[in-house]
C-alpha cells in the first residue's frame, strides 16, 4: 500500500494502537482505520469495548473462530447486544455464502463452543443457547458453499464400535460424528447419492437428506456392529447391479477384514459392471496401512477431517486430477 493510498497513515496508526493508554482510545483507532483483530495487542483483546469496535467489520470466519474468547470475556452473554449481533451475522445467508464458510468449519466451531473450552490454551466459557442455535442453523445454510461432483455417488459409512470413541485430530468430534457430517453433506449437495452402513456385514442405513445431524448420528449409533470390512460397498453395488461413478468409504482407520481386499472388490465391480468407478477412502485416523491401490489412479486414500476433504473428493470424482 502506498503513501497516497493512506498506507503510511495506517501503519502509523497501528503503531499508536500498541501504545494506546485506554481501551476506549484503542476502540476509536480501530473504528477510524477499520483495523482487524490480528493487529490489536493481546492485552486489549480482554476489553469488551475493543470488540465492540472490531466485530461489526470482522470477517465471518474470524468471528466464528473467536466465539469462545468473546464469551469468556463477557462480550457474548445471554440477552446481550453482542449475542444479538453474532446471531444476526450467523443468520445472514448472503454473508455466509459470500464468506464461503464451509459447513465442516462451522460444525467444528459449534462442537468446540458447546464444549466450553478450547482444544488448546486456557480459555473456558459457558456457551449461550442463542449462539449454539445460530451455529446449528448456519451449518445447514452453508451447504450452498459445497461444490458437488454431480457424479453417481455411493457413500459407505463404517458403523463399527470404534467409531464412537476418541476424537478426530484437530476437532472435538468423534469419528462417528465427523463421518455422519460428511455423509449428510453429500446427501444434501449431490444430486444422485445413495448411502449404506457396514461393519463386518452390510446394514441398512435409515437416514434421509431431510434429517438433522444429531438424527444421523443417533441412527448410526443404533446399528449393530462388528469388525470393519471396507469391501462391502463395492460388493453390495455389484450384487444389486447399481451403476456407481464414485464409492466413498468413511471409516475411523484404514482396515479390512473380509474375504476380499477393497481394491480387488472395486476391480471386480468395474469388470462386471463396465463402469470405470472410483474409490475414495476417508480415514479419520491412520494406522499405517492403506486401502487404495497406489498404482490405480482411480483410487485415493484421504486421512483426516477438515474443510479440504469434501472438495478433494469432489475434484477426484470429477477427474480434476
Amino acid at each position: 500500500v502506498g503513501v497516497a493510498d493512506g498506507g503510511l497513515e495506517y501503519l502509523l496508526a497501528v503503531e499508536r494502537l500498541k501504545a494506546a493508554k485506554t481501551p476506549d482510545a484503542a476502540a476509536n483507532m480501530i473504528r477510524q482505520f477499520n483495523m482487524p483483530w490480528e493487529v490489536v495487542p493481546s492485552e486489549l483483546l480482554r476489553s469488551p469495548g475493543v470488540w465492540d469496535a472490531l466485530v461489526p467489520h470482522m470477517g465471518l470466519t474470524a468471528l466464528i473462530r473467536n466465539l469462545g474468547r468473546l464469551t469468556d470475556i463477557g462480550w457474548i452473554k445471554p440477552l446481550s447486544a453482542g449475542e444479538r449481533l453474532v446471531v444476526e451475522r450467523l443468520g445472514a445467508a448472503t454473508e455466509l455464502l459470500k464468506a464461503r464458510v464451509h459447513p465442516l468449519q462451522i460444525l467444528t466451531a459449534e462442537a468446540t463452543y458447546r464444549r466450553g473450552q478450547g482444544l488448546k490454551g486456557s480459555l473456558s466459557w459457558t456457551p449461550t443457547a442463542a449462539v449454539l442455535d445460530a451455529l446449528d442453523a448456519a451449518f445447514y445454510e452453508s451447504f450452498g458453499n459445497v461444490e458437488p461432483s454431480n457424479k453417481r455417488t455411493l457413500v459407505g459409512l463404517d458403523v463399527s464400535g470404534s467409531m464412537g470413541f476418541g476424537q478426530v485430530a484437530g476437532s472435538p468430534l468423534t469419528p462417528r460424528e465427523a463421518a455422519a457430517a460428511l455423509t449428510l453433506m453429500w446427501m444434501k449437495t449431490e444430486p444422485q447419492v445413495a448411502t449404506m452402513a457396514f461393519s463386518d456385514e452390510l446394514v441398512h442405513l435409515p437416514i434421509q437428506k431431510s434429517m438433522s445431524l444429531p438424527d444421523v448420528v443417533d441412527a448410526t449409533s443404533r446399528i449393530p456392529f462388528g469388525r470393519t470390512d471396507c469391501a462391502l460397498p463395492m460388493q453390495w453395488a455389484l450384487d444389486n447391479q447399481l451403476e456407481v461413478d464414485t464409492f466413498v468409504v468413511i471409516t475411523d482407520n484404514e482396515t479390512w477384514s473380509g474375504r476380499i481386499h477393497p481394491a480387488q472388490a472395486l476391480q471386480e465391480y468395474r469388470r462386471y459392471m463396465g463402469v470405470d468407478a472410483k474409490l475414495a477412502v476417508v480415514a479419520m485416523a491412520s494406522n499405517g496401512f492403506t486401502i487404495a491401490d497406489p498404482g490405480d489412479a482411480g483410487m485415493v486414500d484421504v486421512v483426516g477431517f477438515d474443510t479440504a476433504t469434501p472438495d478433494l473428493i469432489s475434484g477426484f470424482s470429477r477427474g480434476d486430477f
